[in-house]
């Protein structure tokens, strides 16, 4: 049985429409008209700009039916995964732009690309959190895909002590990954980028500056997990508050981390 939802405002609904259609990134006029037809509701001004199209033919059901269901069985049509396994780029841009708009009226879109209830956003401040804030500036930044793919769900709730904590978490299993070794922490990065026997060199270590590179990024990497991953593993959340600028300057630094591992490369074992 669905459940009745309240109509959206018209501000509401277009800013959704806006984002579902937008120029760029939108849905074409054609994905539009067959996602009407899905939804079973008039196109009633199909020679109109797109976003114009969407929100005439949506307050129209509105209207009629007094309920704002149309809307969501819409969206969920139009975020099935299933339609950006060519272009996840697309899906991640709506997703987050929808959540913002949808966080003022208590919905947001759920990673499987599903509308969900969620506790209603009342300044641009909260829904913006709630969609990914600190991953929009992260992604102006151009930083490393390796820190997302560890921890894109947290930022997406802003959750921004369990996101350092993952991408710390990831540094370390991306160094066992390239070297092959099984250990942890300052050991796994001593065994791994040791000047005498190193596993993993980020130059060929055959000048000073070569050296005391590699020894510099193994002690950062020591700094990285001994000052920020290994405490926010053994503290409560409620005792290390993580702001929104010092998780964006921790996973820059992440960010950096995985340029240098980028470079990495298995060390030249002398012939006997």
């Amino acid at each position: 049985m669905t459940i009745p939802i309240t109509p959206f405002n018209s501000q509401h609904l277009e800013a959704a429409c806006r984002v579902l259609a937008d120029t760029e990134r939108g849905l074409t006029g054609t994905q539009i008209e067959r996602l009407l037809q899905e939804i079973k509701i008039a196109d009633t001004s199909p020679g109109m700009t797109k976003w114009k199209r969407l929100f005439n033919a949506l307050a129209e059901a509105q209207d009629k039916h007094q309920l704002g269901n149309h809307l969501i069985m819409l969206i969920n049509r139009a975020m099935d995964p299933v339609n950006y396994a060519r272009d996840p780029n697309a899906f991640n841009w709506r997703r987050d732009e929808l959540n913002v708009v949808l966080a003022f009226s208590g919905f947001c879109v759920r990673e499987d690309g599903k509308v969900a209830h969620a506790d209603k956003a009342t300044t641009l401040d909260a829904a913006r959190a709630r969609a990914g804030r600190l991953k929009a500036v992260l992604e102006s930044r151009n930083v490393h895909a390796e820190v997302l793919k560890y921890c894109r769900a947290e930022l997406l709730d802003a959750n921004y002590f369990h996101a350092v904590f993952e991408s710390t978490k990831g540094v370390a299993e991306r160094i066992r990954l390239l070297s092959g070794l099984t250990a942890d922490g300052a050991e796994l990065v001593n065994k791994a980028f040791s000047i005498q026997s190193p596993v993993l060199v980020i130059g060929p270590l055959t000048t000073e500056s070569e050296r005391s590179e590699q020894k510099g990024f193994a002690n950062l990497l020591v700094g990285l997990f001994g000052a920020i991953r290994n405490p926010l593993a053994h503290a409560p959340k409620t005792n290390w508050p993580m702001s929104e600028q010092d998780a964006l300057d921790i996973l820059t630094l992440v960010s950096l981390i995985h340029r240098k591992l980028d470079r990495a490369e298995k060390a030249v074992t002398p012939a006997a």
